[in-house]
């Protein structure tokens, strides 16, 4: 049986942490990474990071409609391009914000089945995966965020922080 995850919201130690790279990819991993995506589907996500669920390991999952992938030990080998668009969070419910990141990477990960693997991502796929390897950082979107936006989302932000997590 797989797991029910919850999400971890803004406020909660774990989504600042850096996480730990996984050594090996085992079933303990792979039941984890079928009970993440369960939880993004759930919770109509595009992408999600084992802290966002309390796990502090370098593991997380996408699908841009394309199909499910686990993305494990992320490595960014090359950044080009930029682009301007809006990103939400699982973890920071109701706030979305503008941000400026690369349109095109290189990236290095191992896959469910500890395969090595390098890819060139583009578009959605590039910002999914830009987005969920800031939260293997401990980086919120939410740092991205001016003064002024960071002013304006305070109250938003200090009622996510002091809801039960």
């Amino acid at each position: 049986m797989i797991p029910k995850l919850n999400i971890r919201t803004y406020g909660d130690p774990v989504l600042r942490k850096k996480a730990s790279a996984v050594l090996h990819v085992g079933s303990s991993e792979r039941m984890l990474i079928k009970a993440m995506w369960v939880a993004m589907y759930e919770n109509k996500g595009v992408g999600l990071a084992a802290p966002q669920v309390g796990i502090s390991q370098q593991i997380f999952v996408a699908d841009v409609g394309d199909g499910p992938i686990a993305i494990i030990n992320p490595k960014i080998l090359k950044k080009s391009g930029s682009e301007k668009m809006e990103e939400g969070c699982l973890s920071i419910p109701d706030i979305k914000l503008s941000i400026r990141r690369p349109k095109e990477i290189l990236v290095q990960y191992t896959d469910e089945n500890n395969q090595k693997i390098e890819r060139h991502l583009t578009d959605l796929l590039a910002r999914v995966f830009m987005h969920e390897n800031d939260h293997l950082n401990g980086k919120l979107i939410i740092d991205y965020a001016t003064l002024a936006q960071k002013a304006r989302l305070r109250k938003k932000l200090l009622d996510i922080k002091n809801k039960v997590h």
